[in-house]
């Protein structure tokens, strides 16, 4: 009994050293970005490395806003991080209930074929949606950036496994009632895909905030810039003031970092229920 319980807390010593060690990766760049921010430059470039400024720089901080219409960036990207996240959730989850519930020709093919876009790299795309916004006109706008991140393969995906779990019953229920598919889906299915829906949402929320390349390429306009676009513009081609970048990068996460805060048992519940499905 007693050799048992030693070994289970050894086993239980063990995963928990494995935790902390995992935890402290994650969380030394983001103290590292934060006490970057507050150094001076010559601290921030300084061998060996400063790891707790002298004095602390709140000033960098200041000068962000100075530097970059920031309040500006902030408005473009929650205009179409919104927009996108709506979009996906509604857009997605009516492809993955067509592709889970309602029997049609050729339905396994197309869904292999929408799988088809999670092997291919993004970047492949680029070319073809910019030849699209150009003839659209719709370069340095922001639908140029919310129109192509409005559905995605990937939340497709997501959604369909956890609509094939869900009991047929409650499908046959409704229909005799006289409910039609649309309507199925949206009193019965989708009300019982929440935490998949918020899953998605949160993944689509990070994914919408945090994305350079796409911004970057077609808008180059300060009024139509998002947030990740407006911040490459602080480093320069031979000097990068590291302080002010780090400064503005903690302050762009920072609504992120709250939202995560307070959504985080519902977007671990949403990972964990449709994961099991």
């Amino acid at each position: 009994m007693d050799r048992s319980l030693k070994l289970f807390k050894s086993k239980t010593f063990l995963f928990h050293f494995i935790l902390i060690i995992g935890a402290a990766a994650m969380v030394l760049p983001f103290l590292w970005m934060i006490l970057t921010s507050l150094k001076t430059y010559a601290e921030s470039i300084q061998v060996p490395p400063v790891l707790i400024p002298e004095d602390f720089q709140w000033g960098n901080y200041k000068e962000v806003f100075g530097l970059l219409p920031f309040f500006k960036f902030m408005y473009n990207t929650v205009i179409i991080t919104v927009l996108r996240t709506a979009g996906q959730l509604f857009l997605c989850s009516l492809a993955a209930y067509a592709f889970a519930r309602i029997e049609f020709p050729g339905r396994n093919i197309l869904f292999l074929l929408a799988l088809t876009v999670l092997m291919v790299p993004g970047q492949v795309f680029l070319l073809p949606q910019y030849m699209i916004m150009v003839k659209l006109g719709w370069l340095n706008s922001l639908q140029a950036v919310i129109v192509p991140g409005l559905f995605s393969a990937f939340g497709t995906f997501l959604l369909r496994q956890f609509f094939m779990g869900l009991p047929k019953e409650l499908e046959e229920a409704a229909r005799l009632d006289g409910c039609n598919h649309f309507q199925i889906y949206w009193r019965v299915m989708l009300p019982l895909a929440k935490p998949g829906l918020i899953a998605l949402g949160i993944f689509t929320t990070l994914w919408s905030w945090n994305e350079l390349m796409w911004p970057m390429i077609v808008n180059s306009s300060p009024e139509s810039m998002t947030l990740s676009a407006g911040l490459s513009s602080l480093q320069g081609q031979f000097l990068t003031n590291y302080p002010i970048l780090m400064a503005g990068s903690f302050l762009a996460i920072l609504p992120m970092l709250i939202l995560f805060i307070f959504l985080q048992k519902q977007f671990i519940e949403g990972i964990a229920v449709t994961g099991g499905k």
